[in-house]
This record gives structure tokens, sequence and C-alpha cells, in this order.
């Protein structure tokens, strides 16, 4: 019989696996979910406002890619299931404490009443739109009759959907990177951000483009902020999480997270923004695909390095 000695339970096999479950399915849907979030949130917000007139892009037209952006996610969120026959047990049951169930029932909730809404400006976009039944055209009239409040409760289910794609990550205790209250609301903000900049993208109008190039302005200010004190947090605590905070301050995604991220996706668009606002000629496509891009490696990068990461020693 051979005597081993352990001086660490990261030694013994198996007692802490590396927690490699997730793949590009799940970032991608946390990306197309936080995109989708954050078109009906401003398309919602300027609804309430009454500034439907001065914000056709946001309102009418960006909103078009949502259904399509949730049932994507939907799908692969139904890849990455194991037993894909049982998804349909989530809606079994609502457990408040439980951000899977809030996620849950917030898509099933939140993909419908967005089709609804893309349905009812079809007829504004294209003239020439027929429903073909009356009791469409009736369900129309009634949604446009009470579309303001259709836009108070998507506005507060865009909220709930942009904020669980982070809740979800940080509901793992055991992942250190992910053991964080910041990752809701910075996956919140960085949603709303790359929303603002397919707006900014798809907009025709110069003053449309120009309100939501200020708008994505204060949220990158507010993601870094949120990210420099994501870091701040992790190298006040313990040494686990020192270590997560380490795997990007000269470990392995220190180059992706800074170079990727936060320098292409954040800074150089911000900075394009600034020149644009001061005059500036800049193509509308850089700025606003380099958020998407950056939105969508940081989903990535945090998904991949949060399984890395762990408590045991």
């Amino acid at each position: 019989m051979k005597e081993e000695l352990f001086v660490s339970g990261r030694d013994i096999p198996n007692i802490d696996p590396f927690l490699n479950i997730w793949h590009w399915q799940i970032p991608m849907y946390l990306f197309l979910g936080g995109l989708a979030a954050g078109i009906l949130f401003f398309a919602s917000l300027f609804t309430i406002m009454g500034k439907e007139k001065e914000m056709p892009t946001t309102v009418k037209r960006a909103t078009l890619l949502v259904p399509i952006a949730l049932s994507l996610g939907l799908f692969f969120l139904f890849l990455d299931l194991k037993h894909k026959l049982w998804f349909w047990q989530l809606y079994t049951t609502i457990r408040l404490e439980s951000p899977m169930s809030w996620g849950a029932w917030t898509l099933m909730v939140i993909t419908p009443l967005s089709m609804v809404w893309s349905a009812s400006y079809l007829k504004e976009l294209w003239p020439a739109w027929d429903w073909k039944f009356k009791i469409l055209d009736d369900f129309e009239k009634l949604v446009i009759k009470n579309r303001k409040g259709l836009a108070w409760a998507m506005i507060i289910l865009a909220v709930i959907l942009g904020i669980y794609t982070g809740i979800l990550l940080s509901a793992f205790n055991a992942r250190p990177l992910w053991n964080t209250s910041l990752l809701g609301p910075l996956f919140l903000v960085s949603g709303m951000s790359t929303g603002a900049a397919t707006i900014m993208w798809m907009a025709k109008d110069k003053s449309e483009r120009i309100l939501m190039s200020k708008i994505d302005l204060l949220l990158i200010s507010v993601e870094l902020f949120f990210i420099v004190h994501l870091f701040m947090g992790f190298l006040a605590s313990n040494a686990v999480q020192i270590e997560a905070a380490n795997l990007f301050l000269g470990g392995a995604f220190t180059v992706s997270f800074w170079g990727f991220v936060v320098v292409l996706g954040l800074i150089v668009p911000a900075l394009l923004e600034i020149l644009e606002l001061r005059g500036y000629h800049i193509p509308v496509a850089i700025p606003a695909g380099l958020i998407l891009f950056g939105g969508m490696m940081f989903r990535f990068i945090m998904v991949e390095a949060g399984q890395i990461t762990r408590y045991l020693y």
C-alpha cells in the first residue's frame, strides 16, 4: 500500500475538479440577453418620456432585433442543456431565491412582449404591411392604445434581464471571480452600453445618434468605474480572490481582458465618440462595432476565467 502526503486539497485528484461545463453557448446567451435588455430599456424609456418621434430608431427599428436576439439566446441555452427534453421543469415552480428561476420566467414573459412591441410598429415602418386577419388588426390597435403601459412593463423586465445575466454568475459562491455583488450592475451597464451602440449604429438621424453617443459615453465611464472597483475589491479580499484577480494582472487573461475588453472595447470607442462630438467625422460603425466586440469578449472571458478560479487550497 502506497502512502502519500497531500499538503493541499488541490493536489488530490477530482476533489475540486476544473469547472469546465459552460462553453461558448453561455457567454453568447449572456451577450445577446444583455444586448436585448439594453435596446428594450432605451425604447421603453423614450416611449414613457413621449419621445417616440425624436427617437424613431430607438423605439421602432432597433427593437426589431430584440426578438431575434432573445430567440437566438434561448436557442443557445437549449444547446447547452444536457437533458434537453426536460427544460420545461424550470416552469413548474417559481423560486424567488434562485437567479435561474428569475431568468427563466423573465425570458418567458419578455420574449413574447418584445415580439408584440415590434409587431405594433410594422405598419409604421412598412405602410404596405397587411395583417390579413381582422383579429390581428384589432389586437394591434389595442397594443398601440396601451403602448405606454407596455413600456412600463418592458423597462422593468429589461432591467431584471440585464442584471440577471450577472447575478446568474455571482450566485456561484464557490467560484471566487464570480463571488461579488458588482457583477450584476456591471453586466447591466455593459448590456445597456451594447444596446446603445447598436442603436447608434442603426440611427439615421444625426441628433438621435449624438444623443445615444453621449449616453454611451456615460455608460462606458460607469462600466470602467465598476471594473476598477471590482479588482480593488478582489485585491483587498482573501487569498483566493487575490489569486482570481491575478489571472487578469499578469496571468492568462491579462492581454485578452485589458487589451480586447478595456482598451479596444471601452477606451478606444469612448475616445472616438468624444472626437465625433467635437465635430470630427468618425464612421459610426467603428466605435459601435468595438463596443459590441468588447461586450462579447467580456462575457467570454468572465465565464471562462470564472470556471478556473476556486476556493479550495
